[in-house]
């Protein structure tokens, strides 16, 4: 697993936009690219993706922009990552695993998938607003608590 530029940039353009469009009113890509130093073309081909996923929502015209379509508190950092487009998942085989043989019976497999589970769980455990209000304060999940 490799958070690429589009998701790192889809976190951060996503925690900006909460904190500069805190009372509701859109935000621009063209501001948030002057805020944030990036590309508002790169900016635009993220946001189009989080409008795909029902993130955020644009407003047209003067005074228009982008605006989060649901409150921070029920925006994850899995859901930003999601419709960024990035794969949270560790599972490293060397085979489609459709055909493999072996899946059924291998211990490593179960391994990678177990950790998949646990970061999956733990970047759904925080929110938007756990971030911004909280200055993030997010525990990890119990399983991985446990883990330990």
């Amino acid at each position: 697993m490799k958070i690429t530029t589009r998701g790192r940039y889809a976190l951060r353009a996503s925690l900006a936009l909460a904190q500069l469009g805190k009372d509701g009113s859109p935000v621009s890509i063209n501001y948030l690219s002057d805020q944030e130093n990036i590309s508002p073309v790169f900016l635009e081909q993220i946001f189009f993706k989080l409008r795909k996923a029902g993130i955020v929502t644009s407003v047209r015209g003067p005074g228009g922009g982008f605006c989060f379509a649901q409150p921070l508190h029920k925006l994850t950092v899995k859901a930003i990552l999601d419709a960024a487009g990035e794969e949270l998942d560790l599972i490293a085989c060397d085979k489609d695993n459709k055909n493999c043989e072996r899946l059924s019976n291998c211990l490593s497999h179960k391994v990678w998938t177990h950790v998949t589970g646990l970061i999956n769980d733990y970047f759904n455990s925080i929110t938007l607003a756990s971030v911004i209000d909280e200055g993030y304060t997010a525990q990890p999940p119990e399983s991985l608590g446990a883990a330990r």
